[in-house]
């Protein structure tokens, strides 16, 4: 039998070099920059707000007498919240969307409605209005049936220590798999539709040169089919994993204590609307563009090996 990955296709032309800035950027960023500062000049004119950070940076980190060191305080516990739910958000959607997108090229009609339903539902709901639905029907008919608080409060002191930290407080426990499961299935349709696309970017002459080599259609996807189409929707995967990072505030509406409900809660103690919302905004901006830029390095890499 031959080998599977004789298959697969041949090599793309390597990506165009990347252009250098000229002068018309120059001037264009340049601009950019003049407008911007004067629009904070002219909000800061008309407003007339004194801005106070010293009230707001307590509220990241705390002394903690008793262990006599700098503990998380509010903002950066919503903070470590907002990542684990991305973190295992985006964990679970790829679960769904893998099995999802597979059912949406599946050659039986019921596989295909069942996939297509949950794909049309989620993404023609608002975001807000599936969260409060979803959210509020799980924790009334569900969340008593699993009763996790009680279950966790059962095991091992070294299970609980582990779970609190992939987990979060475990008082919490219940609010942060109603936020997680929720995310997972919102953000679970738009990666069936990334990975339905992955599928269907895979020639069908690969299939067919792959079974005429004799592997079955289970080894066809497995070889063939699913490694070229992962390799297609990476960029759009980690997209999409940025964005559940944004999408994590939604589920702050159905008290999740993350980033959003945090800052709110700071907000509301402290009376500095802007200081807190404005360094919550810089904080998500961070952690995306970092992310962005880690994960465009890694594909250029990735088109030069490949």
């Amino acid at each position: 039998m031959a080998d599977p990955a004789a298959v697969i296709a041949p090599r793309p032309a390597p990506p165009p070099a990347r252009q250098r800035w000229g002068r018309l950027d120059a001037f264009w960023l340049a601009l950019i920059g003049v407008l911007t500062a004067a629009v904070v000049w002219r909000s800061h004119s008309a407003l007339s707000y004194n801005w106070d950070w010293s009230s707001v940076w307590p509220y990241v980190l705390k002394y903690d007498a008793k262990s006599a060191s700098w503990v998380p305080n509010l903002l950066l516990q919503g903070l470590m919240t907002t990542v684990r739910l991305a973190l295992w958000g985006m964990l679970l959607a790829t679960v769904i969307g893998l099995v999802m997108g597979w059912m949406r090229n599946h050659r039986r009609l019921l596989l295909r409605l069942i996939a297509s339903t949950y794909v049309m539902t989620v993404r023609n709901i608002p975001p807000v209005v599936f969260v409060f639905i979803f959210v509020y029907f799980i924790s009334s008919q569900f969340m008593p049936v699993l009763a996790l608080d009680s279950r966790v409060a059962q095991l091992p002191a070294p299970v609980q220590e582990l779970l609190s930290v992939l987990f979060g407080p475990l008082n919490l426990i219940n609010n942060f798999f109603l936020g997680l499961i929720c995310l997972s299935v919102f953000t679970g349709a738009y990666v069936t539709e990334i990975v339905r696309a992955g599928l269907q970017s895979v020639a069908p002459g690969q299939g067919e040169a792959a079974r005429s080599l004799g592997l079955s259609d289970a080894d066809v996807m497995r070889w063939v089919i699913w490694p070229q189409a992962l390799r297609n929707v990476l960029p759009a995967l980690s997209g999409q994993f940025i964005q559940l990072i944004k999408d994590s505030s939604l589920v702050s509406l159905v008290s999740i204590q993350e980033l959003s409900f945090m800052a709110q809660d700071v907000q509301v103690s402290t009376q500095r609307v802007f200081e807190v919302f404005v360094l919550t905004a810089v904080v998500y901006f961070c952690i995306c563009f970092v992310l962005s830029q880690l994960f465009a390095h890694l594909e250029r890499r990735h088109g030069r090996t490949r």
